[in-house]
């Protein structure tokens, strides 16, 4: 006689207020109704974060249950009868309500979160107008607990999201609750103010007005904004941000409808570094150096002046230059490159390399679905975190890992140069220094063989024949295994993508001519123009030609401007339309929200000087939806699903699987090791940024 074990079941069938649902088991009830469009009112329950059951705002009525339960703690059972609309339900939220607004001060019509304020919208729904409590208010006063975060006691309502947010969102744990009772407040870590992330991540997560942004308060209310959705700009990551514009000025960034790949989750970056569009260094008139001084000129002018030296240099036979920053959007790099191969007749064209993805797609060759996601990085059963503080450099993909061991319980190493934060909820965490990392993975290497799957995200120490010897011993562990190269800057993937390199063509083509990389090009004597475009490559660096003719395309008046000849105000990410790619190989559309007076973006200036030198019908028109079609038509991996962009969405890339057969010189990769607070050339000149206690930051710092 045999036995068999019935499978469990893959839903749970039940009922809510007369409607049949179901459900896969496990699903708390609380959600389970909201995907089926029934809404049940809470306050301190938060998808992804722990179960709190602190405001009894989601209490509902289930058959043969005594009392009450909390829809967000009640897990759906098979049969389940609940009503979420009853009188005694209405009942028990009005008194909920009732409680909250015993301290809360009416002050409505000051609080910066009028508007999208849940407490006000509950108790509109409810009707709680009136108290019957006629006790004097206890009233605390408000306190500013970092340049970004105020606090209003009087108004928190105890809901501990703050605290869970910090906690476990962010790994940083700056929020904690003091006292009892009445007098229950959240408290910072340092007592009387934060020493965090500064990532404002609490104040979004606050569903009153508890918790607000020195950015934002006082300023507008959401009504009057305009809401434009487009990528920050800082990192590689590519995190959506919702930037709150009014009057052509941005006041907010935030990522509250969870419309990118990030969700909600932001860095201070991400959320407070849009102050880069308006520091008042910014450049706004062509300059030309005259008698060693740079004079303000007409577009006119200045452009006929370096269409002239172009023309007569490649007359001559000159040598050119061009560099390219890691911020520039996928369309400005792709014409920048064709402006630089078929208009001025050179590859001597490179940016600031951050990472080998050149040498690890050489290593791939032939193998699919090798390159993770940020998605990967969130339901990976394992990940293997090389030669980065990931959470410094990568937070968004940091918080991936952090929510990835939460909610799935992923086992995380590190091998890493010094202490990092994920080693904090790693399964095994190894400290070596720069270049000892493989003998670290060898002792890794039966523990891994246990794990089911893995990702492994690596830095700028693991390059050249480092990346293929890496290859090869992930391939002996004998699971399937994926790869993050780990790069720096909002566009460093794609100008990788779009040949902005010495020897690479669009798509990883070899350049059947290649040129000088930029460390080449910096120690060329005889260099006769350096043409460099959003970039700053004599930060702590110098040119080795004397007589080289320098042209900047900049924000503003920094190293590479003190050499320059000639300097043409761009435009900032947040003023351009146009695509960028993340580290992980996903486009997104970059969406113009202000302008400059002034300021052009630089495929504008870039079709500008085409046009002066008569390479307008050649390279082509300097439109970023023509640019773009020519990309989706003509680059290896870029004939994504259009609407997908177009509606706002990431749409990953296909790269070359096949041999990249270049040399790569390894000493041109360098990370630039930005911290949280720091951005190259951005973070510079971001006045929140560098106001915060935590500014600049240090890597591999406990």
């Amino acid at each position: 006689m045999s036995t068999s074990t019935a499978a469990p079941p893959t839903v749970v069938n039940f009922t809510v207020d007369g409607r049949q649902l179901s459900a896969p088991p496990g699903t708390l009830l609380i959600d389970a109704c909201k995907r089926a469009g029934i809404e049940i009112p809470a306050f301190c329950y938060y998808e992804g974060y722990s179960l709190q059951a602190a405001c009894r705002m989601c209490l509902v009525e289930v058959e043969k249950m005594p009392k009450l339960q909390t829809a967000c703690t009640l897990p759906v059972m098979e049969g389940m009868i609940v009503r979420s609309e009853t009188e005694q339900i209405h009942k028990a939220r009005k008194g909920t309500l009732e409680f909250l607004l015993t301290n809360h001060p009416l002050d409505c019509p000051v609080c910066d979160k009028g508007g999208e304020c849940e407490l006000q919208d509950m108790v509109f729904r409810y009707g709680a107008g009136e108290s019957r409590f006629t006790e004097i208010k206890n009233h605390e006063p408000e306190r500013q607990w970092s340049p970004v975060v105020f606090y209003d006691p009087a108004r928190c309502i105890l809901c501990y999201r703050c605290v869970r947010a910090c906690n476990e969102g962010m790994g940083v744990g700056a929020l904690g609750v003091t006292n009892r009772g009445v007098v229950s407040e959240i408290a910072p870590n340092m007592v009387d103010h934060l020493d965090c992330d500064e990532c404002g991540a609490c104040i979004d997560i606050c569903p009153v007005g508890a918790l607000t942004s020195n950015t934002y308060r006082y300023k507008t209310r959401p009504w009057e904004m305009q809401h434009v959705g487009t990528v920050c700009t800082h990192c590689s990551n590519g995190c959506k941000t919702t930037l709150g514009v009014r009057n052509d000025e941005i006041v907010r960034g935030n990522n509250r409808d969870r419309s990118g790949i990030n969700g909600e989750f932001l860095c201070v970056k991400g959320r407070y570094g849009f102050d880069v569009s308006t520091n008042e260094e910014r450049v706004t008139s062509p300059m030309i150096r005259i008698n060693g001084k740079l004079e303000a000129v007409s577009w006119s002018k200045a452009l006929g002046f370096v269409a002239e030296k172009f023309r007569s240099v490649s007359t001559a036979g000159g040598s050119f230059g061009v560099v390219a920053g890691p911020h520039l959007t996928n369309e400005e790099l792709f014409y920048l490159q064709k402006f630089t191969r078929a208009g001025l007749k050179t590859s001597n064209l490179d940016h600031a390399r951050s990472g080998d993805l050149v040498t690890l797609l050489d290593a791939l060759s032939g193998k699919t679905d090798a390159l993770a996601t940020s998605d990967d990085c969130y339901n990976t059963k394992a990940a293997l975190v090389i030669g980065s503080d990931l959470s410094q450099q990568h937070p968004f993909l940091a918080f991936q890992l952090r929510a990835d061991v939460r909610h799935h319980k992923a086992n995380i190493y590190t091998v890493t140069p010094g202490p990092v934060r994920e080693a904090k909820y790693s399964a095994q965490s190894i400290e070596v220094p720069v270049g000892g990392e493989f003998d670290a993975l060898r002792n890794l290497t039966e523990t891994l063989k246990g794990e089911q799957e893995l990702v492994i995200l690596f830095g700028d120490s693991i390059k050249g024949q480092r990346v293929r010897d890496l290859v090869e011993w992930a391939s002996g562990l004998g699971i399937p295994v994926k790869y993050v190269c780990l790069v720096d800057y909002s566009n460093s993937r794609g100008a990788m993508d779009m040949g902005v390199m010495p020897n690479l063509l669009p798509g990883y083509e070899v350049d059947p001519h290649p040129g000088m990389s930029l460390g080449q090009m910096l120690s060329h004597e005889t260099l006769d123009v350096l043409w460099v475009v959003g970039a700053n490559p004599l930060r702590g660096k110098t040119l080795a030609s004397k007589q080289a003719f320098v042209v900047t395309q900049t924000m503003f008046l920094e190293e590479t401007s003190e050499r320059a000849d000639v300097v043409f105000p761009s435009a900032s990410a947040y003023e351009k339309n146009g695509t960028v790619t993340n580290v992980t190989g996903q486009v997104q559309r970059l969406k113009a929200a202000v302008r400059t007076m002034g300021a052009k973006t630089d495929l504008e200036i870039c079709g500008l000087l085409a046009k002066e030198l008569g390479l307008a019908v050649e390279i082509g028109v300097w439109s970023h939806d023509v640019v773009f079609k020519e990309i989706h038509k003509s680059v290896r991996g870029y004939n994504v699903p259009l609407p997908i962009l177009i509606t706002g969405g990431a749409a990953a890339t296909n790269p070359v699987n096949g041999r990249v057969a270049v040399d790569v010189r390894i000493e041109d990769i360098q990370s630039a090791g930005d911290t949280l607070f720091t951005s190259g050339e951005l973070g510079r000149y971001s006045k929140l940024l560098t106001s915060v206690p935590e500014f600049p930051g240090a890597l591999y710092k406990r």
